[in-house]
C-alpha cells in the first residue's frame, strides 16, 4: 500500500504557493502522492486556487512525489483543454501525474455555470471525454465523432511523458455498479460510500475480486481509499489502515478536511509522514 494526502484546494488551502509548499514537506516526509480537489463552488467555501495552476507548481517544487486531481469533473471542462493541461503537467513533474475523473458530485458546480445538471448525460460527456483523452495522449492524428463532442483532425504533441498513457482512476459512489464498471476500464477507482455508509475492508474486497475476475490477476488496479488517522494512537492507525491494505487496497489517502483542523494542524500531520502499518 503506498500513502497519499487529500488536499482541498480553497480556504487555507486556497493558495498556489502553499499547496507546493505543503507538497514539498509531504515528499521530504515520506509520502507517496499529493491529491488535490478540484472544485469552484463548495458550499461556504472561499478562496480558490485553480487546481492545474496548483499542480504545476507542485510539480515543479517536488521531484518524485505522484500528483494528480483528486478528482476532475471532466464533464464541466472541455477534454482537449484537459489533454493539453495534462499532458504538459505530466512532462513537467517528469511522468508523475495520475488523472483522476468523475462526473461531479455537486450539482452547484454545474447548475451555477450553465453547465449539464443531468448525472446520465454527464456520465455520457465523462465516457466520451475520456476517449477524446486516450486519443490525444497517444500522438497520433484522429477525428472523433460523438453525441456530445465532434473534433476534426487533431493531435496533440508532443505527448505526456508516461505511455502509453497517463494513468486515469476513475471516482464513483459504491456500491453502484456503473462507475464502478467504467473504473475497470481505466487504471484505478477512487469509491467514496454513500451517505451514512463509509467503505470497508469488506467492500474493498469484493472490489478486488471483481477486478481480478474481470481484468486478470496479472493486471494491475489501484483502488484509493481516503480516510483520516489524525490524533490516533499506533495501534489504532494499524488496525483501521491494514484491513484495507489486506482486503486489495492499493492507496490509502490521508484526508485533510476544509473544516475541523486548521491548516497549521494539517501541515503537522504531514510532516509526521504516513501511517505505519508494518
Amino acid at each position: 500500500m503506498r500513502f497519499a494526502l487529500n488536499v482541498p484546494n480553497f480556504g487555507e488551502y486556497g493558495d498556489a504557493r502553499l499547496l507546493a509548499e505543503l507538497a514539498r514537506e509531504a515528499e521530504g516526509s515520506g509520502w507517496d502522492g499529493f491529491f488535490l480537489w478540484d472544485h469552484i463552488a463548495w458550499e461556504g467555501a472561499e478562496r480558490y486556487a485553480d487546481p492545474w495552476i496548483s499542480l504545476a507548481a507542485i510539480a515543479v517544487a517536488t521531484s518524485s512525489i505522484r500528483i494528480g486531481p483528486m478528482v476532475t469533473p471532466l464533464p464541466r471542462r472541455r477534454p482537449w483543454k484537459v489533454a493539453h493541461e495534462a499532458a504538459t503537467l505530466d512532462r513537467l513533474s517528469g511522468g508523475r501525474l495520475i488523472f483522476g475523473a468523475g462526473l461531479g458530485g455537486r450539482e452547484r458546480e454545474f447548475g451555477f455555470f450553465g453547465e449539464e445538471p443531468d448525472a446520465k448525460r454527464r456520465a455520457a460527456m465523462l465516457d466520451e471525454g475520456l476517449e477524446i483523452l486516450t486519443k490525444m495522449w497517444s500522438g497520433e492524428p484522429f477525428t472523433y465523432r460523438g453525441t456530445h463532442y465532434g473534433i476534426t483532425e487533431a493531435r496533440l504533441t508532443p505527448p505526456p511523458a508516461q505511455r502509453p498513457r497517463i494513468p486515469v482512476w476513475i471516482a464513483g459512489t459504491w456500491p453502484r455498479k456503473k462507475p464502478f464498471l467504467r473504473a475497470l476500464r481505466w487504471d484505478g477507482y477512487a469509491p467514496v460510500g454513500k451517505a451514512g455508509s463509509p467503505i470497508t475492508p469488506r467492500d474493498v474486497r469484493e472490489m478486488s475480486d471483481s477486478a481480478s475476475e474481470q481484468r486478470g490477476r496479472d493486471e494491475p488496479f489501484d483502488i484509493r481509499i481516503t480516510g483520516s488517522t489524525n490524533g490516533e494512537s499506533p495501534d489504532e492507525v494499524r488496525r483501521k489502515v491494514a484491513p484495507f491494505a489486506e482486503a486489495g487496497a492499493t492507496w490509502w489517502d490521508e484526508n485533510l478536511p476544509p473544516s475541523g483542523m486548521s491548516f497549521g494542524e494539517a501541515r503537522e500531520r504531514v510532516r509526521l509522514g504516513p501511517p505505519d502499518v508494518g
